[in-house]
């Protein structure tokens, strides 16, 4: 599985989003941008594939921007990752179908289904929620104060 930039991108975004919910305010592309160093215009795309799949919402305006559709607790790296990769999880190409169709079903069921349902499991499997907990935690053990 390869992650594109717009998905880490995308995901870092929604990240830094999930952090900032308990303020109930929407956060504009520009801020985000500054914030986290993405390119402005990468942003705008990714997030209209994420307000298509209702992982965020918008407000035009000057209080305008976005938010998490939902709690953080409740959208996965799944849901994030499945709104800006249209690739992620695409049917593996037949490889010798035409010549060895069995050793082509056998690679598809012994292979290539398993490793999607392990991967599409596991993305589910993570909240937004967990990883704003896991980012303030290396944060709070990166904080060391020396005294010398």
């Amino acid at each position: 599985m390869r992650v594109s930039a717009k998905g880490r991108y995308g995901l870092a975004a929604v990240i830094y989003m999930a952090q900032l919910h308990d303020n109930g305010e929407y956060i504009t592309i520009s801020k985000i941008s500054e914030s986290l160093g993405i390119s402005k215009i990468y942003l705008e795309q990714t997030f209209s594939l994420l307000k298509r799949a209702e992982v965020v919402t918008s407000i035009k305006g000057a209080q305008g921007g976005y938010r998490l559709a939902k709690m953080p607790k409740y959208v996965t790296v799944f849901d994030v990752l499945s709104a800006i990769e249209t690739s992620l999880f695409e049917k593996a190409e037949e490889t010798v179908q035409s010549k060895l169709p069995q050793l082509e079903s056998t690679m598809q069921i012994s292979v290539f289904k398993p490793l999607d349902n392990v991967i599409e499991t596991r993305l589910k499997e993570i909240t937004l929620y967990e990883l704003v907990n896991q980012y303030e935690k290396q944060k709070e053990d990166g904080d060391y104060m020396f005294f010398i």
